[in-house]
């Protein structure tokens, strides 16, 4: 008689994405609307040396085997710091501070620098999620007890996730990002339409503002970029970081940039702008990363001030390319102070927390309702104030 032997499931916590087989990793990554979790950006993020210990991202993910088959796994980081993450957590290092409680180091769950929403853990197809996703929360919290880590942090999670992880008693903190949505639109002056009188002058008087200047708009993606663009842009990227001094998120390297290039161009968009004199060297430019209909805006960056340049690079360029190839969702990076203008309403999302010390998860829990509903009146006022034509029923 043949003994039938069981599969074993097992737990493994990994310091380096490249100890998991590409092709096992993104088996579980390709499938997820959001490019941010699989294995190429993720490496590239590493191996870069852009999200190491020694930048205060150490790498700690959870994987979860069935014999040599990966079943499982959740990006996750052993963090010292709170920059870049864009979910300004410091008011409660502050208040552990003064309980005498040690904040940090922390485990955070995100694709680092990255703020825009999709995360959540990464589950083969077919597979138990909601216990599979109970088996990773409980490895979790004996990993955060036996390292004396604070708490638990997931970042710009998946709507569709969100529900299993506040069963499993996480609390959730409410947040918005300014988010392009695509109406239905089939050319830029649909888009236009959709504003009052006043912003669609405003717009185009932006627009023109370029052709004045003798600079053009070109977006280059995929086999046909060209490899310089990349240094470029990481030169163009750094430049407008350090105009910024401390506060400037310079947290990517030369080398992430060039990474890019060898292995994840097919997911890069270029928009440059280019003067009448130099059709080869741009004077400024913008990079976002697509997937699907999803399109996600990054970085830009000039050495020059060139009147209405950045508006055309990370909005009206990206936007015009993304009605042009059937774009739904543009999500444009951090910071809301100009997207408002542009037809950018304020959309939901949601972090979810557990500290581990009980006095700080109390406060939590008693004051998040609070924090949560003054959240939704600053999105309710700033969509108030979109600045779109009065529509009247019929």
């Amino acid at each position: 008689m043949v003994e039938q032997i069981k599969p074993q499931i097992s737990v493994t916590w990994i310091d380096r994405i490249a100890d998991v087989p590409q092709a096992a990793w993104d088996a579980l990554a390709m499938p997820l609307q959001t490019p941010f979790f699989e294995w190429d950006w993720l490496h590239n993020l590493e191996s870069s040396g852009s999200a190491t210990a020694k930048a205060g991202w150490q790498p700690c993910h959870l994987t979860v085997w069935r014999d040599r088959e990966l079943i499982a796994a959740a990006p996750l980081y052993v963090k010292g710091h709170s920059y870049g993450e864009f979910v300004f957590d410091h008011q409660w290092a502050d208040l552990a501070y003064r309980l005498g409680i040690e904040y940090y180091p922390k485990l955070v769950g995100m694709s680092p620098f990255t703020p825009a929403v999709g995360y959540r853990f990464l589950i083969a197809p077919g597979e138990d999620e909601e216990a599979l996703t109970a088996m990773m929360v409980a490895a979790i919290d004996h990993f955060c007890d036996r390292h004396q880590i604070s708490g638990c942090n997931f970042l710009y999670v998946d709507p569709q996730w969100q529900p299993l992880i506040e069963r499993l008693g996480f609390s959730t903190w409410l947040h918005h990002n300014s988010v392009w949505q695509n109406q239905d639109f089939q050319t830029f002056d649909d888009y236009l339409a959709m504003f009052n009188a006043n912003q669609r002058r405003n717009i185009k008087r932006e627009r023109k503002a370029l052709e004045t200047a003798g600079l053009t708009m070109q977006t280059h993606i995929g086999e046909a970029t060209p490899h310089t663009l990349f240094p470029q842009m990481y030169h163009f990227y750094s430049h407008h970081c350090d105009k910024f001094g401390w506060w400037g998120s310079k947290y990517l390297t030369k080398s992430f940039f060039e990474k890019l290039y060898h292995n994840y161009r097919h997911r890069v968009l270029l928009s440059a702008a280019y003067s009448e004199d130099n059709q080869h060297k741009p004077v400024g430019m913008s990079i976002c990363i697509t997937k699907g209909d999803r399109l996600y805006g990054r970085y830009w960056g000039s050495f020059q001030e060139i009147d209405c340049l950045h508006f055309n690079a990370c909005y009206y360029t990206p936007i015009e390319w993304g009605i042009a190839n059937g774009i739904q969702i543009f999500d444009p990076g951090a910071g809301g102070r100009h997207k408002k203008r542009r037809g950018f309403p304020a959309l939901p999302h949601s972090s979810l927390h557990r500290f581990y010390n009980p006095r700080l998860m109390q406060i939590l829990r008693s004051h998040i309702h609070e924090i949560n509903r003054l959240e939704q009146q600053q999105m309710d006022a700033i969509n108030a104030e979109l600045p779109f034509k009065i529509t009247h029923p019929a």
